[in-house]
């Protein structure tokens, strides 16, 4: 076995925490280790989610024509993730909720990389809720499930509330250390993000377009080229 089959064997199983189809994992550890190229903040075996239309090649996330969003960006508000929800993907408890960080209503494609980098670059830990946005953290015994970049005033719940698999926690917006509207995912041991450790994660069971048809995947790790649907425990 190779190294990342190594890491990902007894990845911790959870539902997928969106609905829908033509979720795509833009960062996924079923494509690289570290996922987002640093263990910091837990992010090891961290997934970047976004919602894509047909159009192809590449991943278009908005309904702009490439020049005009290339050119001026996009509403916030005209991604297709933006303001789904997001549900918890397994029973826990929520160790902290944060709400009220503001939302950039425009995204451009040269501006949001620049800002990212740049908080990336001047991190510390008091600029903490400038890089995750709105966010919620949950945990199930000895495992801590994070959710970033949510949407001002979306987030649903409350430090101390008990949650069930399939809750609504907030949605999906653009918040934070955030390029496009999207859901930053992750599992880890530890609700001290600075000091915590990725824990790695496999879905329970997701579809994936193939061929035109969507095929049933269980206990999986997506990886970048896959067009994911979810419709639920009970679809």
């Amino acid at each position: 076995m190779n190294r990342m089959t190594i890491e990902l064997a007894g990845a911790v199983i959870v539902d997928f925490p969106l609905r829908g189809e033509r979720w795509v994992a833009v960062n996924t550890p079923g494509d690289r280790i570290p996922s987002h190229g640093t263990n910091m903040l837990g992010q090891r075996f961290a997934y970047d989610l976004i919602k894509v239309d047909a159009r192809g090649p590449g991943l278009r996330y908005h309904s702009a024509g490439l020049l005009r969003g290339f050119l001026i960006g996009v509403r916030t508000r005209d991604c297709y993730a933006w303001g789904a929800e997001i549900h918890a993907p397994f029973d826990g408890e929520i160790v902290r909720a944060a709400d009220g960080v503001a939302e950039r209503g425009w995204i451009h494609p040269l501006r949001e990389p620049v800002l990212a980098l740049k908080n990336a670059a001047t991190f510390n830990a008091d600029r903490l809720p400038s890089v995750l946005g709105n966010h919620v953290l949950m945990r199930h015994g000895d495992v801590f499930a994070g959710f970033a970049h949510l949407v001002p005033g979306s987030v649903a719940v409350a430090s101390g509330q008990t949650v069930r698999t399939g809750e609504v926690l907030g949605r999906v917006g653009h918040t934070g250390n955030s390029t496009a509207a999207h859901l930053h995912f992750q599992l880890m041991d530890s609700d001290d993000l600075m000091h915590a450790r990725g824990v790695p994660c496999a879905f329970r069971t997701y579809e994936v377009l193939r061929n035109g048809s969507w095929e049933r995947v269980e206990n999986g790790i997506p990886r970048k080229a896959d067009r994911i649907r979810y419709l639920g425990a009970d679809a």
